[in-house]
């Protein structure tokens, strides 16, 4: 096995025009990699962009093979879009239920299994952003809890099954100082004095799992703020 470092290549990073995605956008091309954004907004900096909306299954397939031709294969993956419907479950339009799971969820699958051949092919790996509401889950979040226990669960069934073919690792990041709370009712909000991390140093961690030396990986990496309440 080896020692050293990889080098990172091209990561396709998806939700990378805001939040979490954005910041690890920034970290790869900070470490020397060339991020590709999948997402439904353009991202601000100026990087290889697709356009897609991660809720259709074959329009995030679409998107990776359109820049695979484009930009080149990727070398990893960072599946950081997701959206929340927070409230009671009898309250939250089942259009909406649905939408979460199908963008967390279904939008990770699709994405990662239109890059798997590319990914066997250089060793690379992926990275699958749950939360904490992946190990434990909360109130008024059944959606979003449910999308981020079966990302994990997901993660772990698609590293046996690549075992010393692509590497896998479950990112599980806490609560962050990004733009993902806004337009809540204030009940879904965090507290005003609440410790959120910044989303610079969940990406660097991110840049520590892929730039692992090939053979070794991270299965699993819990990243959050010091006074975290949602874990454990």
């Amino acid at each position: 096995m080896s020692t050293t470092p990889r080098e990172l290549g091209t990561v396709y990073v998806t939700g990378g025009s805001r939040g979490l995605g954005a910041a690890v956008v920034d970290a790869v091309g900070a470490a020397g990699g060339r991020a590709v954004v999948l997402d439904r907004v353009p991202p601000d900096t100026d990087v290889p962009y697709a356009e897609v909306d991660l809720s259709d299954w074959e329009a995030a397939t679409r998107a990776v093979d359109r820049m695979v031709e484009e930009v080149g294969p990727p070398e990893a993956v960072v599946t950081a879009a997701g959206i929340d419907a927070c409230g009671p479950l009898a309250e939250i339009e089942p259009v909406d239920w649905q939408r979460v799971i199908q963008v967390n969820l279904f939008g990770t699958v699709a994405v990662i299994r239109a890059c798997l051949p590319h990914l066997e092919r250089s060793r690379g790996t992926v990275v699958t952003v749950s939360s904490t509401l992946g190990l434990r889950g909360a109130d008024a979040a059944t959606a979003y809890s449910a999308s981020k226990f079966a990302i994990r669960g997901f993660s772990q069934a698609l590293a046996v099954e690549y075992a010393g073919r692509v590497g896998v690792t479950c990112l599980l990041p806490g609560g962050m100082r990004t733009g993902f709370f806004d337009g809540r009712d204030e009940r879904f909000k965090p507290a005003p004095d609440q410790d959120l991390n910044d989303p610079a140093s969940t990406a660097g961690a991110v840049v520590t799992a892929l730039t692992q030396p090939v053979g070794s990986e991270i299965r699993e990496m819990l990243v959050m703020a010091s006074g975290e309440p949602s874990w454990p």
